[in-house]
């Protein structure tokens, strides 16, 4: 059982390093494209824009005195770690396993930029009718469906073991 269960945490831990990776290609191209603040129009509802985050989802602490950059990148350390052990406890799991699995290569992909760069580059920026959602990027959109996964995994029916 133990090699199965590498098995499936190997495999879930390589998706989320090459979501990471992933990531980091995408915003790469952006910083090669565009100048920070810099916004182009794609739809009428979509642009791309280059900015930088030094807090959480929604600028949350963004405007803290700096502190916010070890606390966020401890986070992180310490969900991969409790994602790698929830992960080995539940190798059977495959919806559950894939939520942590795009929660981590998120976290990752984050924690590259603020390790990296200090902050975090978003450059997604949805809108209509005025109001811009916050910009985010690849790896913020893995962290989200990452936990509708868990959360639909969370209101499944479980099937009984047969016995």
């Amino acid at each position: 059982m133990n090699a199965s269960r590498a098995r499936a945490v190997l495999i879930a831990v390589g998706f989320a390093l090459a979501l990471a990776l992933a990531d980091q290609g995408t915003k790469h191209v952006i910083g090669s494209v565009l100048a920070p603040g810099e916004v182009r129009s794609v739809t009428g509802f979509f642009n791309l824009v280059l900015v930088f985050n030094r807090g959480a989802a929604f600028n949350f602490l963004s405007q803290a005195s700096g502190w916010q950059r070890e606390f966020f990148i401890g986070l992180a350390l310490i969900a991969t770690a409790v994602i790698i052990v929830l992960l080995w406890r539940n190798p059977q799991a495959r919806l559950f396993s894939a939520g942590l699995s795009l929660i981590m290569g998120g976290a990752i992909g984050n924690l590259w930029d603020r390790i990296a760069l200090g902050h975090v580059v978003d450059f997604l920026d949805f809108h209509a009718f005025g109001y811009h959602w916050p910009a985010f990027n690849l790896a913020d959109s893995a962290i989200t469906v990452g936990a509708a996964l868990l959360l639909l995994d969370a209101f499944r029916e479980r099937k009984p073991p047969a016995s």
